[in-house]
């Protein structure tokens, strides 16, 4: 499937170097977008980005972990120097590293805090006062139904990723309010349980061990592929979204 519904427009996709982010930024080249990809593994990210090229799209990489100030600002400032706009962008970093609440450190409640909610907002501030000035912007963020609570994640732990994931949906929908006389539409996809290479293997096991999987509980009986929430991205992305903003829109097969 390939058309025109982002043609000629730039838009900045972190962690796109597998999994869901990889996904949009695959969408994102069948709909004409020039791109500008991040990824703190420039290995898997060289490996995306040759491949979106050889579907005639300009492609830039720029590799680095986007929860440092200086890498985040540095992601805007490349993207402008190369296209001179930026359209677009998807906050896409984020993670989980199960652990009973009881059981877990400080440190690691911040660091996944810190993975999840630091680099949409440290990214969506770098580009905040380009799309104020154009007055024009498009911003989607990675959310997730674990923002309500996932029996598949939360059985062998999960509290500190629903909490970021909450965090991004109040962060949407406060600076829908901030955003909103720029003409700037920001929103973020709560995505199901995904087919990605690192989660379907977990999702494969569970449905053949334990009644919380997701195949189980969710309504369509399966789990989401990866375009399937990268089309729900595009359509944000886009101006046929043009007047929803402060958004969560749920993917999640009905759960």
């Amino acid at each position: 499937m390939s058309g025109d519904r982002l043609k000629d427009k730039v838009a900045i996709v972190t962690g796109s170097g597998d999994g869901l982010g990889e996904a949009i930024a695959e969408r994102f080249a069948e709909e004409g977008a020039k791109l500008v990809l991040a990824d703190i593994d420039p290995g898997k990210l060289a490996g995306v980005a040759a491949r979106l090229r050889q579907l005639g799209r300009e492609v830039v990489e720029v590799t680095g972990d986007m929860t440092d100030e200086a890498v985040a600002n540095s992601l805007v400032e490349t993207a402008i120097a190369q296209f001179g706009v930026v359209d677009v962008l998807v906050n896409n970093v984020g993670g989980n590293r199960p652990g009973l609440l009881w059981e877990m450190s400080v440190e690691e409640w911040d660091r996944i805090l810190t993975l999840n909610l630091r680099p949409t907002f440290l990214c969506t501030r770098a580009v905040a006062p380009h799309m104020i000035k154009r007055r024009y912007g498009r911003i989607v963020c990675t959310s997730s139904g674990a923002r309500e609570g996932a029996p598949w994640l939360a059985a062998s732990g999960a509290a500190p990723y629903s909490t970021a994931k909450a965090g991004v949906h109040g962060f949407v929908r406060d600076m829908a309010f901030e955003f909103g006389e720029y003409g700037i539409c920001i929103n973020a996809v709560g995505a199901g349980a995904v087919n990605t290479k690192r989660l379907g293997p977990y999702f494969e096991k569970l449905e053949a061990t334990s009644d919380c999987s997701p195949q189980r509980l969710t309504p369509l009986r399966r789990v989401a592929q990866p375009r399937e929430i990268a089309n729900a991205v595009l359509f944000l992305a886009s101006d046929e979204a043009s007047y929803i903003t402060g958004t969560t829109l749920n993917v999640n097969g009905g759960r």
